[in-house]
């Protein structure tokens, strides 16, 4: 295969972009064979019957053509209906855009509002995804680090501000967060909300797992503090309330003023969703609710399995997540590791996610997505248990 430097020109941007550590151990799982997955964020059941029955009935309807950049209108108005008993206040139709993914409305926003010379502050440990659209763009990532304590992970919101400069274009904030499982509360919302005004910046609140939470209903969100006039970009996906990874469809919800650049940036990009999904997607907020609520139930039992299991061994330390569905727990004496992720799965056929791939504080790291039956993570902690010793 040719190596970059023999053929035209690349951006060099483009090139210097690291591989995802997540995806290196995973990829070398898939080629042994055998291997347990709890190195993706998805649950191990298939999304519900009811669900992909919408979607079957949708291609018999004939909805296999191209829509609106926007989004399927039933959809945009289910959206709005869906999250406005949710936030407490309306939600209009019209600041909704229906994107190919979650992270396909991550990619786009950021193309909206990074370039050369600017930067985007977030917190880290953090999907890698999100830190290297910012790279794509040409722009500079200024992570902040969450710290794990008695209480859990939590940020010094001072810090955040202060990483700020005149350069800084947005602030990026999961919550709750990949891998670590924080939460960011209403009060931190809202002093971010109040300096993002003060300074001009935009607030990119990804906040796919906003259903995904131990207590209460749903996680804290800037959509119930910010009025729709304010700089905050809300991102949502199907992909972990509805059990839908694979379907590839997301959302954002935008102030009015950026929403025909967000049509701009969609139709250039994908054009729009695939339509027979969108048509899935009204009956998914329209009926989902029992489902998400059995799927907390689900992955909170498997959030207990693997906290009273693996915080015995005297190697590691952890804390219980209060949101998404990882532990992300350090490993004493670990340097590498996505040399030992890879270890466990040549050795006990288990897969977790390199702690190194998450950024800032993420090394000495590894991730578990519990999000699987009971027995298969008893399983899964029997081997690691075995390779700790």
């Amino acid at each position: 295969m040719p190596h970059p430097e023999s053929l035209p020109v690349i951006r060099p941007d483009i090139v210097r972009l690291a591989d995802s550590g997540i995806r290196e151990v995973a990829h070398f799982g898939m080629q042994l064979g055998g291997v347990t997955p709890l190195w993706f964020g998805e649950p191990d059941l298939p999304t519900p019957d009811f669900i992909c029955e919408a979607a079957n009935q949708a291609l018999k309807a004939g909805h296999v053509f191209y829509t609106e950049s926007a989004g399927v209108p039933a959809l945009r108005q289910a959206l709005a209906d869906y999250l406005t008993p949710l936030n407490g206040k309306p939600i209009r139709a019209d600041r909704i855009v229906v994107t190919a993914s979650g992270m396909n409305a991550i990619q786009i926003v950021m193309q909206s509002l990074v370039d050369y010379g600017t930067n985007v502050v977030t917190t880290s440990p953090l999907w890698p995804n999100c830190a290297e659209t910012v790279r794509i763009m040409g722009g500079e990532v200024r992570p902040v680090e969450l710290t794990m304590g008695n209480e859990g992970w939590q940020l010094d919101l001072d810090r955040l501000l202060e990483a700020c400069d005149g350069n800084t274009r947005a602030i990026f904030i999961n919550s709750p967060n990949n891998p670590t499982g924080w939460v960011m509360p209403s009060e931190q919302q809202r002093q971010l909300v109040a300096f993002a005004r003060e300074k001009g910046l935009w607030i990119i609140a990804d906040e796919v797992y906003d259903r995904m939470v131990y207590e209460g209903r749903r996680a804290p969100s800037f959509l119930e503090i910010a009025g729709e006039d304010d700089p905050v970009l809300v991102i949502n996906s199907f992909s972990k309330s509805w059990s839908m990874t694979g379907w590839r469809m997301g959302w954002i919800t935008a102030p009015p003023g950026i929403i025909p650049t967000l049509l701009k940036m969609n139709e250039f990009n994908t054009a729009s969703a695939a339509t027979f999904a969108q048509h899935a997607g009204i009956v998914a907020v329209q009926q989902g609710e029992d489902f998400i609520a059995r799927s907390v139930a689900r992955y909170r039992e498997g959030r207990d399995i693997v906290y009273d299991r693996l915080s015995r061994h005297p190697r590691i330390r952890m804390v219980q997540p209060k949101g998404a569905f990882y532990h992300f727990f350090a490993l004493d004496g670990m340097t590498d590791s996505v040399a030992f992720a890879k270890r466990l799965v040549a050795e006990q056929r288990v897969g977790l996610a390199p702690g190194a791939a998450f950024g800032p504080g993420g090394e000495g790291h590894l991730r578990l997505c519990f999000a699987s039956a009971p027995a298969t993570l008893h399983d899964c902690l029997d081997r690691i248990e075995t390779l700790l010793g």
